[in-house]
């Protein structure tokens, strides 16, 4: 499963520790602006990073380092045009022109000086992909990462970076002395002076006094302990109670927990609040957010059961409800989702805007047009800015089914100026057109959307109808199988006419396996059916 999100919500140095924790093996890539870098991991530890446009090739560096000559280089590049399997950094040790081990150190540099820079991007997003393996590279190492990140806040300069880990100077902090006594890293002057009196009971304005340390030392001294996960916070002085250390653990592994599910590490982030949940069976949030994370993993009945369980307990909120419909819509049990979906509002989500699209939505999966309609345009009122692009999705599909077409147009359109990005509503507006005739526009629409995001199917079947209606059956013929490539179960219409295209092709027998998926998909489809006997009846 692929973890991705933005650096504004997760700092690099966050994101590193959870893939170290959660010992992951994949290529973590990282964008900010025109810049492209990536970090490769294996069981948690660094071995490779590299950033896209910056000459960081082994034999440059090792030119640069005065580690071995230009000559010497060219002489490696040669021998490997006839030795091609050969990396550089091996023909270089086999030509004696380096040791190993140099080699090995110089490698490090370059890695670890590639991670310092990533450090300082604080905008951008990150994408991890497990089980991804770095290509040809000279040489892999393995670093732990909670080296780099003492090293890296060692060079924030920024007061801004350390107030997003240390708010204000009330926090009070405590060590993890196990793990410091059983990790070999190397402290600063300044993060030893300040880590002695770390004891889970002096705030930081303490520790500034009682070290002499100015506030921004200690704060940057603070900030690598906390990045290495060597020190956690334990509350704030004025209401710090220093016997109730099971309830300081117990929020230890709230926040793992949260900070595992917001960069998308499910499996860790269950095991935080489970737990939770051994340590207090009654944990309402924990039970909430298994059924969160359940739901974002597609287990649809577990989900369920986890809600409905939160949901029977006292005081349930209103997401806990919302969640829970969104579970039981995706397994089809619509009523019951409708039904959670007003508990929500009973429990003060009346005039959350979220709930009652929702209701729309489920509304409109029903059948009950006038209904979905009737919620939809209540949710307008109580967005308190711009509704969300979900909101014009389906409020123009309503109109549109209820044969308000210039309604859905407006919708559509009005949706487009505050997400213009959204490849949904660009599909909406190409159907649409197709619908009051604007043939043209609605092809513009629907490749503007692909232009967004090229992986939806439907868009690939609006245009694959339009070049249909055009006689553009090639055309016609390449959107389709895009289509159905990504969905394999998209509709039976699209199968009719990929068949009806592989006739006028003379492939009969592929145009009769076209015709028989669409019987699977809709046994009652009456052209698929007339055609395969036509066909039948000719042979």
């Amino acid at each position: 499963m692929a973890i991705k999100g933005s650096l504004r919500e997760a700092s690099l140095p966050d994101v590193l520790q959870l893939l170290a924790m959660g010992k992951k093996t994949g290529c973590l890539s990282v964008t900010h602006r025109n810049n492209f870098g990536y970090i490769y991991f294996d069981k948690g530890r660094i071995t490779y990073a590299s950033i896209v446009n910056r000459r960081d090739r082994i034999g440059d560096m090792l030119i640069k380092a005065g580690a071995i000559t230009g000559e010497q280089l060219g002489a490696a590049i040669d021998a490997q045009g006839k030795l091609r399997d050969k990396r550089i950094g091996d023909l270089l040790v086999d030509l004696g022109f380096i040791t190993r081990e140099k080699l090995h150190n110089h490698v490090r540099i370059q890695i670890e000086e590639a991670v310092y820079l990533l450090f300082t991007w604080n905008e951008g997003t990150f994408n991890f992909e497990a089980d991804v393996h770095p290509e040809r590279q000279d040489l892999l190492v393995s670093i732990n990462p909670e080296s780099l990140m003492l090293e890296g806040a060692r060079r924030v300069d920024e007061w801004g970076l350390i107030e997003k880990k240390i708010p204000s100077f009330d926090v009070v902090f405590d060590a993890d002395w196990r793990k410091l006594s059983s990790v070999d890293l190397e402290l600063t002057t300044e993060q030893h002076a300040v880590l002695q009196h770390v004891d889970g009971k002096r705030d930081v304005a303490k520790l500034v006094e009682i070290t002499g340390m100015v506030e921004f030392d200690v704060g940057k001294a603070l900030y690598g302990l906390l990045t290495a996960n060597l020190i956690h916070p334990v509350g704030r002085k004025s209401r710090v109670d220093l016997k109730a250390i099971p309830e300081t653990s117990g929020e230890e592994h709230r926040n793992l927990g949260l900070a595992f599910y917001r960069t998308g590490i499910y499996e860790d982030a269950l095991r935080e609040f489970r737990k939770l949940l051994e340590r207090d069976a009654n944990d309402a949030g924990a039970r909430f957010h298994i059924g969160l994370i359940l739901l974002r993993q597609g287990k649809w009945a577990e989900a369920i059961a986890a809600l409905q369980d939160a949901a029977a307990r006292p005081g349930a909120k209103p997401a806990l409800f919302h969640n829970l419909a969104l579970a039981l819509e995706r397994t089809g049990r619509n009523a019951e989702a409708l039904s959670a979906l007003h508990d929500a509002t009973k429990r003060g989500g009346a005039r959350d805007p979220h709930i009652h699209t929702s209701i729309g939505v489920v509304s409109l999966m029903m059948g009950d047009l006038a209904g979905a309609d009737r919620a939809l345009s209540g949710a307008r009122v109580l967005w308190p800015a711009k509704p969300s692009a979900a909101w014009y999705h389906y409020a123009a599909l309503a109109a549109a089914l209820l044969g308000d077409l210039s309604r859905a147009l407006d919708i559509v359109e009005e949706g487009i100026v505050h997400h213009p990005r959204v490849a949904a509503l660009h599909n909406n507006l190409s159907a649409i057109r197709e619908r009051r005739g604007d043939y043209d526009e609605a092809l513009l629409a629907a490749e503007h959307g692909l232009g967004d995001d090229p992986s939806l199917p439907q868009l690939h079947k609006n245009i694959g109808d339009l070049y249909y209606r055009a006689g553009r059956h090639d055309q016609a013929f390449e959107a389709y199988e895009r289509a159905v490539r990504a969905d394999p179960d998209l509709g039976d219409d699209v199968y009719v006419k990929l068949g009806n295209i592989r006739l006028r092709r003379e492939e009969r027998d592929e145009a009769v396996k076209c015709w028989q998926r669409a019987l699977e998909l809709a046994p009652g489809n009456t052209l698929a059916r007339t055609n395969l006997e036509a066909v039948a009846s000719a042979t």
